[in-house]
């Protein structure tokens, strides 16, 4: 499709003031959130994403009524249904958001249906996490052509269980599900991003009793009822990382209002010591960060990715565009997701230097060490960018190749660029508000 194409003319340095909203990775979980309540849940701020269609769909597929309110959604749960299982088909392959579902379901029906799931192709994430957990808790899992059907024929009850490795998915799915079982449930090894914390605060405003512990411990007392809540989501630290790379990467300076220091520490240390610079500004009302390019050269840097609150795996994709124009050479080692170097040969056919290993070039082993998967990667710079043709691979790969195509010297064409749609809102009027030299072919 030729609206699936942007044309982009790069070289110049981006500069202006663009707004992230609510954070993809608390606001579609919000939504699952809203099926546990008794009465209506009111979520603000809610971005214009691909991944809240399909979560409202399956909604309202499920009888879910979802209205519009002021930039924000209510959902009213109080004919919660079961769906037609081809009417859920139709939004297999679209998101891994579905298999969240299961928790809620089980509550409100007592079954659920679970279709394939999607998502982005940078690693195997599997689900059986969340079915060993689901399965604790008393669920049992029927594997079938088309999905899965859970039932529940006792009940679910808490449970102690504990992560493999600390998955914000399975997290997320824990403290859906714990919240009305019977009982206490203890999860160790958990997730403690700025999102699942904020998912806390969620339930909790629900009427959930939820117990943060040190050491990545958190205990859950279920109780029988919950009610709708009123949230406002915290901004999307992810976003606002991916314009503060493209900043430095085309020498530019971008101000990202909504952004915020505390959930972006991490990055902000490492965006430093790279040599970029940026300014907080803490007003209530419009409130955001600074980006910006001070001039000379970058440094390179070593770093490793990881769950929060290390570097998270979703920055290092467009900070490594802005590596490429680093003197020296830079290492990272992508320890969360085994595949996520792959968009690395789009930005080699553009000019950068880049080698993939299979080592682990880190200061510690990780679990893909020993399994063949080349990732680490080591990038060598300064170096010229120049324009080429990309296809974009994934979310945040495909976001790194726009950053690419806008520091390189030429015209880029970016196919498949409506992927982009599923995390970043209305980039393509972000763009030219910060004075990119973009259109659709």
């Amino acid at each position: 499709m030729m609206d699936d194409v942007l044309k982009v003319y790069g070289g110049a340095p981006l500069h202006g003031e663009i707004t992230v909203r609510g954070a993809k990775n608390l606001v579609s979980k919000a939504m699952v959130a809203a099926l546990l309540g008794d009465t209506p849940s009111r979520l603000a701020d809610v971005p214009k994403i691909r991944d809240v269609e399909v979560v409202r769909g399956l909604l309202e597929l499920h009888g879910v009524k979802v209205t519009e309110d002021a930039g924000g959604l209510v959902f009213d749960p109080a004919n919660v249904g079961t769906a037609e299982i081809d009417e859920i088909n139709v939004h297999a392959g679209s998101s891994r958001i579905p298999i969240l579902f299961c928790g809620p379901l089980l509550h409100r029906l007592g079954h659920a249906f679970i279709p394939d799931l999607g998502g982005c192709h940078i690693g195997d994430r599997p689900i059986d996490f969340h079915l060993a957990a689901l399965r604790q808790f008393g669920a049992v899992v029927d594997k079938t052509p088309q999905g899965l059907h859970l039932t529940a024929p006792n009940g679910l009850h808490g449970t102690k269980f504990e992560l493999p490795y600390p998955s914000v998915g399975a997290t997320e799915q824990v403290l859906l599900t714990a919240v009305r079982a019977e009982g206490v449930t203890e999860l160790r090894n958990a997730a403690v991003e700025p999102e699942i914390v904020d998912l806390i605060c969620i339930l909790q405003k629900m009427g959930a009793i939820i117990k943060v512990h040190t050491d990545r411990v958190i205990e859950i007392e279920g109780v029988t009822s919950l009610r709708g809540y009123s949230h406002r989501p915290i901004t999307d630290r992810l976003e606002a990382a991916s314009w503060a790379c493209a900043a430095l990467a085309t020498k530019g300076d971008i101000t990202v209002k909504g952004a915020r220091q505390v959930d972006m520490m991490t990055f902000l240390n490492v965006f430093t010591s790279v040599g970029g610079a940026f300014e907080v500004d803490d007003s209530p009302t419009k409130g955001g960060i600074r980006f910006w390019h001070p001039g000379g050269e970058l440094r390179a840097v070593a770093l490793e990715t990881d769950v929060h609150p290390g570097f998270m795996t979703d920055w290092q994709q467009p900070l490594v565009v802005a590596l490429t124009q680093a003197r020296g050479l830079s290492i990272v080692h992508e320890t969360v997701y085994e595949r996520r170097l792959g968009y690395t040969d789009a930005l080699n056919t553009m000019g950068a230097t880049i080698q993939v290993y299979r080592d682990c070039l880190g200061g510690t082993p990780c679990r893909f060490g020993r399994r063949n998967f080349k990732h680490s990667a080591v990038i060598a710079g300064p170096s010229k960018l120049h324009a080429a043709d990309l296809v974009i691979p994934d979310l945040r790969g495909g976001f790194s190749h726009l950053i690419a195509a806008l520091a390189a010297e030429g015209t880029s064409h970016v196919f498949g660029v409506n992927l982009i749609n599923r995390g970043y809102e209305d980039f393509d009027s972000k763009l030219a508000a910060l004075g990119a030299h973009a259109e659709r072919a």
